[in-house]
């Protein structure tokens, strides 16, 4: 006899009973589990219940928002020296705004015009009154050996100047590569030195066609080459001739900068001028001319003398197979584009 009959194992039909209620009572708990796990997973993938509460519409902008978030380009901020690499829609260039902006600081942007590139000047400056540094005080210097294309007088903004700077006419790129330094020199000499604080150097064949703002502000300032940003360093055009004294060995360098935008502290740029300026004249001596012309010197000088401010792309760019994708165009080169064979780009920049 057992000495607890409740406890006896069933038999027959009530074990058989049994059984069947422990496997329904399972499978319920694996259904009741999967369905509490789905709703988990939609109240992650959307918790944002405030877009919801305030329409569809907003929510539908919320995504997009997402999504173009999901897709935006990784972009450097600094370089391997620790210098700012500076996009314009970037938090640190926000902070570099607001930290210039109140300062009241006069900045001079100077382009060398000469023959037929005097058809340039009027679209560059009415440019660079829309978009270089707006609200800032700035005076244009043209160095021009034809100061009568700038008649009759453009209407500038206020706090904006223009001074016309007579140069000898310099024709053929040969003897204007071996004396634009010089005469960039001899400019911040004369004039320029004493009546800005900052100046930058252009070339004139270019448009302006979104904001440059104070983020562009540093004592020693570069722009990356477009076509050859993110390039390996035995890509970058550095002269080769040992004889020149732009010479880079093989183990220098960091970029490749443009001679089309560059600037910084006067003082700076009056030192970056004179360097350039006596390299050239020791490679004239010699016989010899560097292959990328004074874009060479001034990659030579940039890397004896790091700059302490290095512009993406955003600030010098055209449109052709090698140019590096940017956020944002800020100043394009004409002469490129008005230069290439595609008609639907010269239309597109009105050339």
């Amino acid at each position: 006899m057992a000495l607890f009959p409740f406890c006896k194992r069933p038999s027959g039909p009530v074990r058989k009973t049994r059984l069947q209620l422990v496997l329904y009572c399972f499978l319920l708990s694996l259904i009741i589990y999967f369905l509490q796990g789905r709703k988990a997973s939609v109240r992650v993938e959307s918790p944002h219940s405030f877009f919801h509460a305030s329409g569809a519409d907003n929510a539908e902008e919320m995504a997009d928002m997402t999504v173009s978030k999901a897709a935006a380009p990784q972009t450097p901020q600094a370089t391997p020296w620790g210098a700012p690499l500076v996009w314009g829609n970037s938090r640190n260039s926000a902070w570099g705004r607001a930290k210039f902006a109140q300062r009241g600081v006069r900045t001079g942007l100077l382009a060398l015009v000469v023959g037929t590139y005097a058809r340039f000047i009027r679209r560059f400056l009415s440019s660079a009154e829309r978009h270089f540094l707006p609200g800032q005080m700035v005076t244009y210097y043209i160095l021009t050996d034809n100061p009568r294309s700038l008649d009759p007088s453009m209407e500038l903004g206020p706090e904006r100047e223009l001074k016309v700077v007579p140069v000898a006419e310099l024709p053929g790129w040969d003897r204007l590569a071996y004396r634009r330094m010089a005469l960039l020199v001899d400019a911040i000499r004369n004039e320029i030195g004493s009546e800005v604080q900052y100046l930058f150097c252009a070339d004139i064949d270019q448009e302006f066609v979104a904001p440059v703002r104070e983020e562009i502000f540093g004592d020693l300032v570069a722009t990356l080459h477009p076509e050859l940003y993110g390039m390996p360093q035995n890509a970058f055009p550095y002269e080769v001739e040992e004889a020149s004294s732009a010479c880079v060995d093989d183990d220098e360098g960091d970029y490749y900068y443009t001679s089309e935008f560059y600037g910084g502290l006067v003082s700076e740029v009056h030192r970056l001028a004179q360097a350039c300026s006596l390299l050239i004249l020791q490679d004239q001596a010699k016989g010899i001319m560097a292959r990328g012309l004074e874009e060479s010197y001034l990659n030579r000088y940039l890397i004896d003398h790091r700059p302490t401010c290095v512009l993406s792309p955003e600030y010098s760019c055209w449109d052709s197979a090698l140019t590096a994708d940017v956020p944002v165009q800020r100043l394009v080169s004409l002469g490129r584009q008005c230069g290439a064979s595609d008609m639907t780009m010269k239309d597109q920049y009105k050339c």
